[in-house]
């Protein structure tokens, strides 16, 4: 593996509200073992090989991470924090355009993934270097039903080719940076065609020229989304240390 990686940019999005929740404390700031959920993932990247983060926030709380949570640790990475968007993409892209100029590989990861680690960074590194692009992600373990209008069982896609999908998702940054301003730019087609774009992959499937390679995660890399998550959290932390 060689040592000289290219310049990477990791996007930190922890910018929801995290409705799913209910609670009056936003997801991302949520504790586990004492310690604020985003805050694990961009320990991550702080001592890996990636050279700068961006965290994309919700504009009402920069101030407050900036001096309350990130002003008290030594987090060196950390280049820009900015608001967010109304939706994930325009977040992703907010934070696209945030990173340095020479950046040339880009990882996109969900704040609220607090266990990523470094073999999975390389894994993902090796990939796009060979790929282009790849995303994180986990082979199914049960069965999947695609669901009709109504909610009857339509068709059971091949468990073999099914996986959960992860961040992060990393692309070269030129190439997704460039695919992001093609997507606003068609966002109101896609609306009104009723397309959904949920995750980076689906933006370089539906505007990129390249196949996106899977790339295994880990189980243990789960999305912090309802408050028996937070339960979940804490024993695989647990199991960790």
């Amino acid at each position: 593996m060689a040592d000289h990686k290219k310049k990477s940019t990791a996007i930190v999005l922890a910018a929801g509200s995290g409705s799913r929740m209910h609670s009056d404390i936003k997801k991302q700031y949520m504790q586990i073992a004492g310690k604020p959920l985003f805050l694990y993932a961009l320990e991550v990247f702080e001592k890996s090989f990636v050279d700068e983060i961006i965290l994309v926030l919700p504009s009402e709380d920069i101030e407050y991470v900036k001096k309350d949570i990130i002003g008290s640790r030594n987090f060196t990475k950390v280049k820009a924090m900015i608001p967010g968007g109304s939706t994930r993409y325009h977040s992703v892209r907010n934070g696209l355009k945030a990173a340095s100029g020479d950046t040339e590989i880009a990882f996109i990861h969900d704040g609220a993934r607090p266990f990523i680690d470094d073999m999975i960074l390389e894994r993902a590194y090796d990939a796009v270097m060979k790929y282009g692009a790849c995303v994180i992600g986990m082979p199914v373990k049960d069965t999947i039903k695609i669901a009709d209008s109504e909610g009857f069982a339509e068709m059971t896609p091949d468990r073999n080719h099914t996986w959960l999908i992860q961040t992060p998702q990393v692309f070269v940054y030129d190439e997704i940076s460039e695919l992001y301003e093609e997507l606003v730019r068609n966002e109101e087609d896609l609306i009104s065609k009723g397309i959904n774009i949920t995750d980076d992959a689906m933006v370089m499937e539906t505007f990129g020229k390249r196949k996106v390679k899977l790339v295994e995660g880990s189980y243990d890399n789960i999305k912090i989304t309802t408050p028996e998550d937070i339960i979940l959290a804490e024993s695989i932390l647990k199991r960790k240390s």
